[in-house]
């Protein structure tokens, strides 16, 4: 019951976690929490739909579709919502424009497609088998699989190359990354761009495993993945991959060993404990106090 429990959270987790990135990244480079982040990660799972039912195409064909359409998506949304606001006094006016951004996008799906849920075809025969008494399904283990690979990859690229080191450097100061030569608008730009496609993977990968989109699921996983974010750290990449682990694994088991009702309350409950125990995340950095 406990492995079997754990490997159900991993796989869960996983999906938070690649959430998890987008928020991070951009809260680490301009310190906005982009609640819009949700819904995009909604429309890359109902672009890889599309494109496994409309143009079926094999579902790792759509899995990248979702991810450079929600690209483009996610570079739109910082540009038209988002740079216009950017150094104003103030960050209630970003803040309003992303919570108005996340009732747009899922607003516009449901005008575009209607608010039923849909079902991803059976694309992917799934197989399962045991380890020991572990039942694992073959979609766990690619999920967890490609969720591994495009973590390794984003460390590998944040740390290995020019522009990876340039977000780093916004990250620790925006204006003296600007001073050296560093083009921030762009920078900020692939974050947001970058960040997008991983959520897309995200949604495509949850759409496979519940086998079921809705116009609105990205609110409840936007939220939870925001938590795992706070959880690790928000800014600290590393703290995010953590956080979205660990909240899906602390949700699997509190489903398990207490109710589904406390599903949704797991997540919240740990967001407001971390807030008042350690404010900065698991792996975050205390922020020194303004004198």
């Amino acid at each position: 019951m406990f492995w079997q429990q754990l490997v159900n959270g991993l796989t869960l987790g996983s999906t938070y976690a690649l959430i998890a990135l987008g928020y991070t990244m951009v809260y680490g480079i301009i310190q906005l929490i982009n609640f819009a982040h949700g819904e995009i990660y909604m429309f890359g799972a109902f672009a890889g739909l599309f494109l496994v039912t409309v143009l079926q195409v094999n579902v790792f064909v759509a899995m990248i579709g979702a991810m450079i359409f929600c690209m483009v998506l996610g570079v739109l949304v910082e540009r038209i919502a988002y740079r216009p606001l950017r150094g104003r006094s103030s960050r209630l006016s970003a803040l309003i424009s992303a919570i108005g951004v996340s009732i747009f996008l899922s607003t516009l799906m449901v005008l575009m497609h209607g608010p039923e849920t849909e079902r991803y075809p059976d694309t992917v025969k799934i197989a399962s088998f045991h380890v020991g008494t572990i039942q694992v399904s073959s979609l766990q283990v690619i999920i967890l699989v490609v969720t591994a690979v495009l973590m390794i990859w984003l460390q590998l690229f944040i740390h290995r190359t020019r522009l990876g080191k340039a977000m780093r450097a916004c990250s620790q100061d925006l204006d003296a990354a600007a001073l050296m030569g560093v083009d921030v608008n762009r920078v900020i730009s692939f974050t947001f761009a970058l960040g997008s496609a991983l959520a897309a993977a995200g949604g495509v990968m949850v759409g496979l495993y519940y086998n079921a989109v809705w116009p609105y699921m990205g609110l409840m996983a936007g939220l939870k993945a925001f938590a795992a974010a706070v959880l690790g750290g928000i800014g600290s990449i590393p703290g995010a991959m953590l956080g979205g682990i660990s909240l899906g694994i602390m949700e699997i088991f509190g489903v398990a060993y207490l109710s589904s009702s406390y599903r949704d309350a797991i997540a919240f409950g740990i967001l407001i404990l971390v807030l008042i125990v350690r404010p900065q995340g698991i792996l975050g950095k205390p922020i020194a106090k303004k004198v």
